[in-house]
C-alpha cells in the first residue's frame, strides 16, 4: 500500500515537470557572432520570459547546462550575457547552422525554461593550402589543351566567407579553369594554353591564389585581402626536338699544349 503510495506520487511529481517543461518550451532563440567580447549583451532573458526582475535573487535566478561556460546572467538586471570566448569553427567545425542550448531555473514555483542561441559565422579564417608548393614536371611535347590537377583550398569559415575564388599568375603558358564556382565542391585545374619549349625556359614560377568571400578588413589606408597563395614549380622535361647543326664554319676552339719529355732511345710502337 505504501509503495504504491509512493509510485503515485512519483507519477505525479514527474507528470508534474513535464507539465512545466512543456509549458515553458516556447523556444526563445538568440544571436550572436563569434568572437564577441566577454561581457557582451545577448538579450534580455528575464523578460522575454516574462519574469518580475526584482525576484529573480530571491527566486534563485540561473542558468545551468554544459554551455553555460559560455555565457553568464546578470540576476540584478535578468539580462544574459557572453562570459568566455567562443570560437564557432571549433565548436561546430564547418556546419552551416550552429548553436549551443542553455537551460534557465527559477523556483517557488519551479520553472524550468530551454533556450538557444545561434552562433553567426565572422571571417576570421583566412584560405590556406595545405602544402607550401607545388612540383609539376611537363613534356615541352605535351599538347595545348592537356589540364594538371591543383591542390584545393581550406577556409574554416562557411557560406560567404569560405573559399569563392581561384586566381593564377599571370603567364604565357598556363591558364586557369575552375570547376563549380562558388560551390564547396569547387577546383581548380591549370591548362596548358601554349606549348613550351625547354631550351628557351626550362622552369616556370607560378602562383595560384584563393580568395574567399568576405569583404576585406581595412585599418587606416592599409589594405588586406584575404587570401591564400601557392607556389607552383614547372619543370619543362626535354625532348628530342632539335636537330644536330651543322656549321659551315669550323668551329672555334681553345688552343690547350701539352708537354712530354721523352727519352731517345724508346723502341717504335712505344
Amino acid at each position: 500500500m505504501l509503495q504504491g503510495t509512493i509510485f503515485r506520487n512519483w507519477i505525479y511529481y514527474l507528470s508534474l515537470v513535464f507539465y512545466i517543461w512543456s509549458e515553458a518550451a516556447a523556444q526563445i532563440v538568440y544571436t550572436i557572432t563569434e568572437e564577441s567580447s566577454p561581457g557582451t549583451s545577448v538579450g534580455n532573458l528575464a523578460k522575454d520570459l516574462h519574469l518580475d526582475v526584482n525576484e529573480l535573487e530571491a527566486r534563485g535566478f540561473q542558468i545551468s547546462g554544459p554551455n553555460t561556460r559560455y555565457f553568464q546572467v546578470n540576476v540584478k538586471t535578468g539580462v544574459l550575457l557572453v562570459k568566455d570566448r567562443i570560437d564557432r569553427e571549433e565548436l561546430c567545425s564547418r556546419n552551416v547552422k550552429c548553436s549551443l542550448e542553455v537551460e534557465a531555473i527559477v523556483s517557488s514555483p519551479l520553472n524550468l525554461y530551454r533556450f538557444e542561441v545561434k552562433i553567426l559565422d565572422v571571417n576570421d579564417n583566412a584560405p590556406s593550402f595545405r602544402i607550401p608548393e607545388v612540383v609539376l614536371n611537363v613534356s615541352e611535347s605535351a599538347f595545348p589543351g592537356e589540364k594538371f590537377a591543383l591542390p584545393k583550398a581550406f577556409d574554416a569559415d562557411v557560406g560567404s566567407y569560405s573559399v569563392k575564388s581561384y586566381k593564377l599568375s599571370q603567364n604565357e603558358h598556363f591558364t586557369l579553369d575552375v570547376q563549380n564556382v562558388g560551390e564547396p565542391t569547387m577546383s581548380a585545374e591549370m591548362a596548358l594554353h601554349k606549348t613550351l619549349d625547354r631550351e628557351k625556359q626550362a622552369v616556370i614560377k607560378l602562383t595560384l591564389t584563393a580568395t574567399d568571400g568576405g569583404k576585406p578588413p581595412k585599418s587606416g589606408t592599409l589594405y588586406i585581402t584575404r587570401s591564400g597563395t601557392v607556389v607552383i614549380h614547372v619543370t619543362v622535361v626535354d625532348a628530342n626536338d632539335n636537330a644536330p647543326v651543322t656549321c659551315s664554319t669550323p668551329p672555334i676552339m681553345n688552343s690547350v699544349f701539352f708537354f712530354f719529355h721523352l727519352s731517345e732511345t724508346l723502341n717504335p710502337g712505344t
